[in-house]
């Protein structure tokens, strides 16, 4: 029989930058790679990262509590509670939490190539380094993911 992960309140991996917190629920180890799935929580008046695509791999957010700003090229959206957002390989996406309440998301990546690249951002951080578009695209470039600010072809 296949073992089944279970990952209760306060376990899994707590990783932490700047302001905001991820909480790993799924590495990809027990999905051979297929998945990887966070918690996110935001602060209130808290910007996301700059506007970037991923090449790899798809980006799935589920907004559970607060409204998120997600921008889209120069598009924007507000996500509240309940909505589900999936960004596909290409699609140039930041998110913001602009509001008074935190906001809490799962997020999905498929696969899961993305979940080292939030263990990088943190050692980065605590080197040190801010987070900007210079200190980043280092690390995103790893993962198949790129700066942007217009729409992907």
């Amino acid at each position: 029989m296949a073992a089944v992960s279970i990952v209760r309140p306060g376990e899994g991996e707590l990783i932490s930058h700047g302001p905001s917190s991820i909480r790993i629920l799924e590495d990809g180890g027990n999905t051979a790679h297929r998945l990887g799935f966070a918690e996110l929580v935001i602060p209130p008046h808290t910007p996301g990262p700059p506007q970037h695509r991923h090449a790899q791999h798809d980006e799935g957010f589920y907004v559970l509590s607060g409204t998120v700003r997600f921008t889209v090229g120069q598009d924007e959206h507000d996500a509240e509670a309940g909505t589900w957002v999936l960004v596909p390989p290409g699609a140039p996406h930041t998110f913001a939490n602009r509001g008074d309440d935190p906001v809490v998301m799962l997020n999905t990546f498929t696969p899961d190539l993305y979940v080292q690249y939030f263990r990088d951002l943190k050692a980065m951080v605590e080197s040190g380094q801010p987070m900007n578009r210079e200190t980043m695209t280092p690390i995103w470039e790893k993962y198949a993911t790129e700066p942007s600010t217009d729409f992907a072809p």
